[in-house]
């Protein structure tokens, strides 16, 4: 209305208008000069905090520094669009430009690197129960110098994606443009990148290490590497609990995938729980396990209702057998047996829940009566208070960071805005289970160094180790440059601390070869 009377006032308007030109002159000004300055806003420049430290890494002593801040990520324009974090760790040495880099991260997606950081990598770790037999409980909480760490042979990048950590966008930076699967591969690609040109460290070796869904990362950064007109080829990839493949790590009905793959790790943990394979060590009863699902148990699955009762009971005998379970629930399960359910069947008549990333712990919970657990993950909850405090505190008193802004460990509202297609947005596309299995073997196929090792927990209840060997047999990738380890632990198998160790023998003798 007001509007109306300014383009077409009355003459009574007009008189009355006189008082407030004036006034309505002073306000356009003002918002022109502040619309200006917002435009006009410049961009601080990258935060970064570096220190001096030394440590004893596999019996050397090794001086190096720490760099933790942010790089700038930019537009085809060149403008800042967002500030992605990371912390390195470099060895002070004359001449690095030959030394490798291992770029790390975990998954999610909307997870910070911490858990690779604080959990097995970085110079020092925060202790948990080895044994998964207790909950991490409050501060205060054991942090260790960790010898173990791999400094002594390689510089180690921990990366923070968009949305974790303290990384954030920025300008004209959008979170669609950062948050979906194509989106998230670029971004990093594009640190890779920047951070190699800024340290003059194009001739070093490089790898890659992701854990779960930073496998899939892994995978989509190795081929967005090889395009923009900047080639990098990698040298090596560690898929910590890979997820290249989801059909076989989405546990559903009428995924026929998803009941073959986790019925081995379902065997193992009920051996763990000594609900079954008493007798039989873990790899034998597991290799039992691993025969049954592909010589009887698929094929009953392919079949169904087509199958004879006759048969139907023995493939449920079977199933008893290795899950530990009552006969007549898997019947009423129809032979088939979610996840979600076995984690809180097994243990029903204990009051106990098993937990998901790591079936070797237990919960209680108040609810005896619900299908699958009610709580939220034990081998979650019984770790995450230990790694976010060490964390905070690590970055704080020793590597002297300051920060008005939490580091987000993980930041739940990443998962739900996710762009998963695998085209640009306009393109046909069907939904369907996330692959960039075929991706990996064309990237293996076009770099010939590119060689992959894949660290599988007996007791990941999230992704499960049979669900690597089928993804891996069938999406033409090339196994001579491929190898398989297992560990008896779970998802984060460096939280046992065999594991721990074997885990890292196993990578500096990758990384040798």
């Amino acid at each position: 209305m007001l509007l109306f009377c300014i383009l077409f006032p009355s003459s009574k308007t007009k008189k009355s208008m006189k008082r407030f030109i004036p006034l309505i002159a002073l306000l356009f000004l003002q918002s022109i000069q502040l619309f200006a300055q917002e435009k006009e806003a410049p961009i601080p420049d990258p935060v970064v905090f570096t220190s001096s430290h030394e440590g004893s890494f596999h019996g050397k002593n090794i001086a190096y520094k720490a760099v933790s801040g942010e790089t700038h990520l930019k537009n085809e324009s060149g403008e800042p669009v967002a500030a992605l974090w990371s912390t390195a760790y470099i060895k002070d040495e004359s001449d690095p430009s030959k030394r490798p880099v291992l770029f790390v991260f975990n998954g999610g997606p909307g997870s910070a690197s911490v858990w690779l950081h604080m959990g097995v990598f970085g110079p020092k770790v925060v202790q948990v129960d080895s044994d998964a037999k207790q909950d991490d409980g409050a501060a205060p909480f054991t942090v260790k110098n960790n010898e173990f760490c791999l400094l002594d042979i390689a510089d180690l990048v921990f990366v923070d994606p968009i949305g974790t950590g303290y990384s954030r966008v920025i300008g004209k930076g959008k979170e669609e443009d950062f948050w979906g699967l194509t989106e998230d591969a670029r971004s990093i690609a594009q640190f890779m990148r920047t951070w190699i040109s800024q340290n003059q460290r194009w001739q070093s070796p490089k790898y890659i290490i992701g854990e779960s869904f930073g496998t899939t990362r892994a995978a989509a950064v190795t081929a967005a590497l090889e395009g923009g007109g900047q080639a990098m080829a990698v040298n090596g990839l560690v898929l910590i609990s890979q997820a290249l493949d989801y059909q076989g790590s989405t546990s559903v009905h009428d995924n026929i995938a998803s009941y073959f793959t986790y019925l081995p790790t379902m065997a193992a943990t009920a051996w763990y729980h000594v609900r079954a394979g008493q007798g039989k060590s873990l790899a034998a009863f597991v290799e039992e396990a691993r025969q049954f699902a592909y010589n009887e148990y698929l094929p009953a699955l392919y079949k169904g209702n087509q199958l004879p009762q006759t048969e139907k009971e023995k493939i449920a005998e079977r199933l008893a057998y290795f899950l530990g379970l009552e006969k007549s629930y898997i019947l009423l399960s129809d032979n088939r047996i979610l996840t979600g359910r076995f984690k809180k069947e097994l243990l029903r008549a204990e009051g106990k829940t098993i937990g998901t990333l790591d079936g070797r712990y237990l919960g209680t919970e108040g609810d005896q009566t619900a299908d699958r657990p009610t709580l939220g993950d034990p081998s979650n909850y019984g770790i995450d208070a230990a790694y976010t405090a060490a964390l905070n505190d690590y970055l704080s008193r020793e590597l002297k960071i300051k920060s008005d802004r939490p580091y987000l460990t993980s930041n739940g509202k990443i998962g739900g805005k996710w762009n998963w297609r695998p085209v640009p947005q306009g393109a046909y596309w069907e939904p369907s289970y996330v692959n960039v299995a075929r991706g990996l073997g064309e990237s293996m196929r076009r770099n010939k160094d590119l060689k992959v090792m894949v660290a599988n927990g007996y007791y990941d209840l999230i992704t499960p180790f049979l669900d690597a060997e089928y993804t891996f047999a069938r999406h033409d990738i090339p196994m001579e440059r491929v190898q398989m380890q297992y560990y008896e632990g779970g998802h984060m198998m460096y939280n046992h601390r065999p594991d721990f160790e074997k885990l890292v023998k196993d990578i500096r003798e990758f990384l040798g070869k």
